[in-house]
């Protein structure tokens, strides 16, 4: 399985972005799929994931702010990022999960990861 992340740059605070995470495969009927980021010196923490039935989980962080969405046809997960701030500076990535629960928010529960994005938010 492989993924490759995309979708970052550069923004003003308050401004939105939306990340895309192409897989290889369909998986999406048999995985979990999760955003993570890291900021520097920091580790990396969970964003958000979708499970294989479509629920969803967030970070009380982007809560309301953030979406995350799976397109079954284009094999490919989103993360819709609205009024973002400057605490959102990360690099992004995307993760795939094998298991069939509903909310897996430790990295480590995580079975193939993606190559980051970028995300920079400007005050």
């Amino acid at each position: 399985v492989q993924l490759q992340a995309s979708g970052g740059g550069l923004v003003q605070a308050g401004g939105s972005l939306r990340l895309s995470c192409e897989v290889s495969g369909r998986i999406f009927d048999t995985h979990a799929m999760g955003w993570f980021r890291q900021a520097p010196g920091k580790e990396r923490e969970f964003v958000a994931t979708i499970s294989r039935y479509g629920g969803t989980y967030y970070a009380d962080s982007v809560k309301g702010r953030f979406t995350i969405s799976k397109n079954n046809a284009e094999n490919t997960v989103y993360l819709q990022m609205n009024n973002l701030k400057p605490e959102d500076t990360a690099v992004y990535f995307c993760a795939a999960n094998r298991g069939s629960g509903n909310y897996y928010v430790v990295a480590r529960q995580y079975d193939y990861w993606g190559k980051g994005t970028l995300v920079t938010v400007s005050s």
